[in-house]
């Protein structure tokens, strides 16, 4: 058996926070995970739906992978990725630094993984992995998913090497911190403004405060999008809620960061995005238990108040935001 030494296998809310804090405890850098969630300007929205899908997808934070690069942008780390085709090449890429004595992160696909009871196609997902033998590689994951776990070797290959949407070439990487790390609070105001600027001008309409706009306007016809609502609705709203996807979880997260810049910084644009978001946080809970219940019900009536809140998510989204560009 190969592990790492002295690692704090500790689960959080979200996978690529929990891989993020696995690997830079291990570099003595400990920070809290809304901290580590805001300095990577974590937090977005997308709408996003097509012909080819088959019910609309709901995101609430950047794209995978992306906070781990921002974060380490931020703070000064030396990220080292690696992707490759070959399977053989991907194993010797997180063997080589496990057996230096280095927790790795890797992406991969959460329906190959022996102790995810849920099997739903995510290609998205991050891990850190600390050790490894014959029959298990041993790694960590959400708390929901049990904290420090393991996987046979053959499904996480299976697990790296699928191919489909938000799927990474069997990557992985690992952070190294400089002698001398940047006081997080020193990077507040950088991390906060990216975040806001992307937020407030979006490319396309789908994403940032016009994608949950566009949310408010789509919702209320999911009745009629789907091939079975009591199916469907229930389980966009329990990923709304519990995984984070477009709902409460990374709201509660950026709430949290909010809080703690807040005592690090006497600003009261913190202050005043503080409070938004933990309106936001409450509005999002609102909305995934009227779609579980128009989902049970059939009753378009609540997807129409879910709509509604939709709106008034957009406009205090927006002014939080608004209160973030001028810190």
């Amino acid at each position: 058996m190969t592990m790492v030494r002295d690692i704090d296998a500790r689960g959080m809310r979200h996978c690529e926070t929990t891989a993020l804090g696995v690997l830079l405890r291990h570099e003595g850098l400990d920070l809290s995970e809304p901290m580590l969630f805001g300095l990577g300007s974590g937090l977005s929205f997308i709408y996003w739906d097509s012909k080819a899908m088959a019910f609309p997808f709901l995101g609430g934070r950047v794209k995978p992978f992306e906070l781990t690069k921002n974060l380490a942008s931020v703070l000064g780390l030396d990220l080292q990725v690696a992707e490759t085709t070959s399977p053989r090449k991907a194993w010797q890429n997180v063997a080589a630094p496990v057996d230096a004595g280095r927790p790795v992160g890797l992406q991969l696909d959460s329906y190959h993984l022996d102790y995810f009871s849920t099997k739903v196609h995510f290609g998205g997902h991050i891990v850190a992995m600390y050790g490894y033998d014959e029959r298990n590689a041993y790694l960590v994951d959400t708390a929901q998913q049990g904290g420090a776990v393991s996987t046979s070797p053959t499904g996480l290959a299976r697990a790296r090497a699928e191919r489909g949407p938000m799927t990474a070439r069997h990557r992985s990487f690992t952070l190294a911190a400089p002698g001398s790390l940047p006081s997080p609070q020193d990077r507040i105001h950088s991390a906060v403004r990216t975040c806001a600027a992307a937020f407030l001008n979006p490319p396309i309409a789908n994403l940032g405060h016009r994608g949950i706009e566009k949310a408010a306007r789509n919702v209320p016809k999911w009745l009629r999008r789907s091939d079975d609502p009591q199916e469907d609705l229930p389980q966009a709203a329990l990923l709304m809620e519990k995984a984070g996807t477009g709902g409460a979880l990374f709201r509660n997260l950026y709430r949290d960061f909010l809080a703690e810049c807040a005592e690090l910084l006497d600003s009261g644009h913190l202050r005043t995005a503080h409070r938004l978001y933990s309106e936001a946080a409450t509005l999002w809970t609102q909305v995934a238990a009227l779609v579980t219940a128009a989902g049970t019900s059939g009753d378009q009536r609540t997807l129409t108040q879910a709509g509604s809140v939709l709106h008034e998510l957009s406009r205090v989204e927006r002014e939080a935001m608004e209160a973030l560009s001028s810190l």
